[in-house]
């Protein structure tokens, strides 16, 4: 049996990608949606998944590229004076890496992002990052402490297969080829821990090579190969115009996304191929 989680990255990040999440779930196959605590559209984001209950919300991790939930002065390593973290994911990887003045800083704005989705009502069920961030070693060991307190029960690991994806998209097989050997090797490092914790994570995970890329056509041409188990999709549908997602993503082909977890073809694809479409908790979207 083939189950598939689709998860929608990004959530809270602004209006133009709040309206494609809650349109993606309510016409199309959306299943899950990653929330960002710090970022400005949180408030609109938690007014749609209380309207929407039956889709499922996870912590959508920010420590790079995005807005922090504490201020400046509780964590001046981490953002600038109007809270914003570095873009630059290399170095900020390094810095919190190598930074151990950075610890605490790293492990009061993590704690704090989960406080802010509990204290909106909503109770997060999965853990996965901005950029992959989660993944980072120092972050995933300060996960692990937290997510038995907070209830999280699945987590996502980045690791997708290369030739997989190259048999239909041949574009940037460099920049593929790294990503997948450091998102590979870190997930299993996690791997072992989250197995201890009775945490579930996916077989694999689709997106991480062709984020911002996940077209109609794409997602018809993998389908067929997607592994026994659980497989998680996971998606950036916005709908433009909207200067954030302009700013943030320039190259990122947020409608064609949408356009693919609305479609119709792939909806009939999955019937044909007896995928299950379900979420993190296993509840099953027909």
């Amino acid at each position: 049996m083939k189950q598939l989680i689709i998860t929608s990255d990004d959530f809270g990040l602004c209006s133009g990608v709040n309206r494609a999440v809650e349109q993606a779930w309510q016409d199309g196959l959306l299943t899950c949606a990653s929330l960002m605590p710090g970022a400005a559209a949180f408030d609109e984001a938690v007014v749609i998944a209380r309207r929407n209950p039956g889709l499922q919300v996870g912590l959508h991790l920010t420590l790079v590229h995005g807005t922090s939930v504490l201020p400046h002065t509780e964590i001046p390593g981490l953002v600038d004076v109007d809270g914003n973290f570095s873009d630059n994911p290399v170095a900020s990887g390094m810095r919190y890496y190598f930074g151990k003045s950075l610890r605490g800083q790293l492990e009061r704005e993590i704690e704090a992002q989960f406080i802010r989705i509990r204290e909106a009502g909503i109770v997060p069920t999965h853990v996965d990052g901005h950029l992959n961030i989660h993944l980072h070693p120092v972050v995933f060991s300060i996960l692990t402490g937290l997510m038995p307190r907070y209830g999280i029960t699945s987590f996502r690991l980045s690791c997708e297969r290369l030739r997989h994806n190259l048999r239909f998209d041949r574009s940037r097989i460099m920049g593929k080829a790294v990503e997948r050997f450091i998102f590979g090797r870190l997930s299993e490092h996690a791997r072992s821990q989250l197995d201890r914790m009775g945490i579930r994570y996916a077989v694999e995970v689709k997106g991480v090579l062709n984020s911002g890329r996940m077209t109609e056509e794409y997602i018809l041409n993998i389908l067929d190969g997607l592994q026994d188990g659980v497989t998680e999709i996971y998606f950036h549908p916005g709908l433009l115009p909207d200067a954030e997602i302009t700013r943030r993503m320039p190259d990122y082909r947020h409608p064609e996304e949408l356009e693919a977890l609305t479609s119709q073809q792939v909806k009939r694809r999955l019937k044909e191929l007896h995928i299950q479409l379900q979420n993190y908790r296993g509840e099953i979207k027909c």
